[in-house]
């Protein structure tokens, strides 16, 4: 008897622990089978976006390495639209800008580098700001370019902010202000760009003596 008046204590025990904390253990529970479920589908979603993000990348390079102008600019427009937070947007985006530069397309490469400006990051965001430059370097816009390049940009991307502000600064016919440019653009460049850094060199040379 006194045996089955322990067991019957104990039991009276766990209700009444379980009457205490039952109700917060279940929501508990709940909470991270949703959390878990949540984050199986976002990481599927992502290898869903991924993959048709490629398919249709595929599309993009296929369309550029044949020089078709239309399908590029179509497909590279999908991508973007559709799969813009995924760096097949990105890259998208600067195939069909060099694409489009080529054909003498100026707007449609300008309106694809301008999307990367916005929508990109990391390193994608840098090369469209200097291209972007280069284009309206093309156009004459000096100050708008300069205005693109005016922040200063991470360690590996200083000299070619430096080279293409020099590039617009020499066609302002700003000779002292191009010089800098030019030499910080040699001073930040790393040792291997020995080709690049002959053609800064004869810019800089072109400039003549301070």
């Amino acid at each position: 008897m006194a045996y089955d008046l322990e067991e019957q204590e104990q039991l009276e025990n766990i209700k009444a622990w379980w009457r205490q904390y039952g109700n917060f253990l279940t929501w508990l529970l709940i909470a991270c089978l949703l959390a878990f479920a949540a984050w199986n589908g976002w990481n599927y979603w992502q290898r869903k976006q991924a993959g048709e993000a490629a398919l249709l990348y595929e599309q993009v390079m296929k369309a550029a390495e044949s020089r078709d102008v239309e399908r590029t600019k179509r497909a590279a427009g999908d991508l973007e639209q559709k799969f813009g937070k995924t760096a097949y947007g990105q890259m998208s985006a600067m195939v069909a800008a060099k694409v489009l530069y080529d054909a003498g397309d100026l707007a449609g490469a300008k309106s694809h580098l301008q999307w990367a400006v916005e929508h990109g990051d990391g390193e994608y965001v840098h090369l469209a700001r200097v291209r972007l430059a280069g284009i309206l370097l093309d156009e004459k816009a000096y100050d708008q370019g300069l205005a693109l390049l005016k922040d200063e940009p991470p360690a590996p991307f200083v000299s070619l902010y430096a080279d293409r502000r020099g590039d617009l600064l020499a066609a302002q016919d700003k000779r002292e202000e191009a010089r800098a440019a030019y030499q910080k653009a040699l001073d930040k460049m790393s040792a291997g760009d020995a080709s690049m850094r002959q053609i800064i060199q004869f810019k800089l040379d072109a400039l003549g003596t301070a």
